[in-house]
């Protein structure tokens, strides 16, 4: 047996289709499988149905009844600086927030964490004195800087 399971996001501002193309432009082997739109009696709504890096996701346009929240986000983890660079620096653009550990909100109100792989190895290190100082200098960050946490991983030790 299969399933098509999909993180549904449910914008309300007609910028779902946009929006989609956007992650699909920047996140690599991304795209949309389909769009499709109707007036279900409630007020109008399209759905559009893509896939990031092989992830699928379905954006749901359909008014004002509910809003995106950070209690559900899209965790990015990227192979080196350069490419949390990158990512970080468009999902930021024309009105996105920078948070805290690496946690974003794009313009369009999605929440990323976007870090490299690195500090995933340093987090979960299972050297005690390196996952502590890893995790102590990620928590000073919004971006991260992976430099940075490695300096401080150095100096712990």
């Amino acid at each position: 047996m299969t399933h098509n399971i999909r993180t549904c996001l449910w914008f309300r501002d007609g910028r779902g289709p946009e929006a989609a193309k956007f992650y699909c432009d920047l996140i690599p082997g991304s795209r949309i499988e389909r769009s499709f739109g109707a007036d279900a009696g409630m007020g109008p709504f399209t759905v559009t149905d893509f896939t990031l890096a092989g992830t699928p996701y379905q954006i749901l346009d359909a008014g004002p009844h509910f809003t995106l929240t950070e209690a559900v986000s899209i965790s990015v983890e990227t192979d080196d600086q350069a490419e949390t660079d990158r990512l970080w620096a468009a999902l930021t653009a024309d009105g996105g927030e920078e948070s805290v550990c690496g946690w974003l909100k794009d313009r369009f109100g999605v929440s990323w964490q976007v870090f490299p792989r690195r500090l995933t190895e340093l987090t979960l290190s299972k050297d005690k004195k390196v996952s502590a100082a890893a995790t102590a200098a990620m928590m000073k960050q919004k971006k991260i800087d992976i430099a940075e946490i490695e300096a401080a991983v150095r100096a712990a030790a």
